[in-house]
């Protein structure tokens, strides 16, 4: 009471010291993962909850039923005793945990700090790592990340191990929105290698898991071995980030192009309908090569644009997801389950489009 009259302060809280003495890069993680959450977590709640089998794949301890083998299925699931009386490989499936872990691994390098509109890929990578990690990690589950070319080097520089809570997803926010440390030794050669990135994700996470690829894929060729290898040991989801004017040029004239990664510069004119149209047809070519690619690799693929609204895209993804397993849990034939998306959804899910059409 005498306190109170006099004036004196008691000491502050301890939320208020903490909120003092943060890092600006803290109170901007902070800020931004409030913002997250209130705009695109509470459309995703109650739509997501206590939903672990079709969602995310836990780590299966009780056997459910069995089966008959399906391509990509886990060849260590083979039950031999079955297969030998019935003359038909058959594989075992189990009931899933609730517990797993989820691994991101992000693409920082120079090409993806990149947009035409209100928000480069970057941001969205942030956004849709954000948003995911606080939706898997604040139901107990574990998240990591390891970061490739977070420090201006074309190198993984950065491995967050796997914990679960709040904290986790703003310490995994501050690793992306630390600015580069400019370091005095040369460079070494800008162009993405991201089968770096996949390399050190096989040796680096060790238990089955979920993970996350999140990159624009804008690499050097090689990185399809190494992220092969990841899917048959974890479930992998290629999380690809674009932006519409990487697949289609406007009519703005004479304009310069500098390549992010490489400094290389040079005038080109949009104003020829045949550049515009060669462009096209290289971008189409290209996208038809890297949704093959992945499909090769036996991964789930999402297509993030920097246009696209973020809660939508993933709860369209999670609803192809559930189709998925669910098909395969009633063990239908590989033959009958669909391999194209309706048309509105194939530029949200990667899907390859016919042949000569543009993407």
């Amino acid at each position: 009471m005498l306190a109170r009259l006099f004036g004196k302060k008691g000491p502050a809280p301890a939320a208020a010291v903490a909120q003092a003495t943060a890092t600006p890069v803290a109170r901007r993680a902070e800020t931004l993962l409030r913002r997250l959450e209130w705009t695109v977590l509470r459309r995703l709640d109650g739509l997501l909850q206590g939903d672990y089998r079709t969602l995310m794949r836990g780590s299966g301890l009780d056997l459910a039923d069995l089966r008959e083998y399906q391509h990509h299925d886990d060849v260590r699931h083979i039950d031999w005793n079955v297969t030998a009386r019935l003359q038909q490989p058959h594989v075992r499936v189990f009931t899933e945990d609730r517990e797993m872990a989820a691994w991101f691994l992000l693409d920082l390098s120079p090409s993806v700090d990149f947009g035409s509109g209100h928000q480069r890929k970057s941001q969205v990578l942030l956004d849709f790592t954000a948003v995911l990690a606080r939706l898997i990690g604040r139901h107990g589950n574990r998240v990591g990340a390891v970061l490739y070319g977070s420090r201006g080097q074309p190198v993984v520089d950065a491995v967050l191990p796997a914990c679960g809570g709040r904290t986790q997803v703003l310490r995994l926010m501050q690793m992306v929105l630390q600015p580069p440390v400019k370091a005095d030794a040369p460079k070494k050669n800008g162009v993405t290698q991201l089968s770096d990135l996949l390399t050190a994700a096989v040796h680096t996470v060790r238990q089955r898991a979920t993970v996350f690829v999140v990159s624009d894929f804008i690499s050097e060729p090689g990185w399809e071995k190494p992220l092969g290898e990841l899917a048959r040991r974890h479930d992998v989801v290629a999380v690809r980030l674009l932006d519409p004017l990487e697949l289609d040029l406007p009519d703005l004239g004479l304009i310069p192009i500098r390549d992010a990664e490489t400094g290389e510069q040079l005038m080109v004119d949009t104003h020829d309908a045949g550049f515009r149209q060669r462009f096209a047809r290289i971008a189409a070519q290209r996208e038809a090569q890297l949704r093959e690619s992945l499909g090769r690799a036996g991964v789930d693929t999402l297509e993030l644009s920097t246009e696209d609204d973020l809660a939508d895209t993933v709860l369209r993804f999670i609803d192809l997801r559930k189709r998925r397993q669910r098909e395969t849990r009633q063990g239908l034939s590989a033959r009958h389950v669909p391999t194209q998306l309706p048309t509105r959804d194939r530029r949200s899910f990667g899907a390859t489009p016919s042949e000569g059409a543009r993407p």
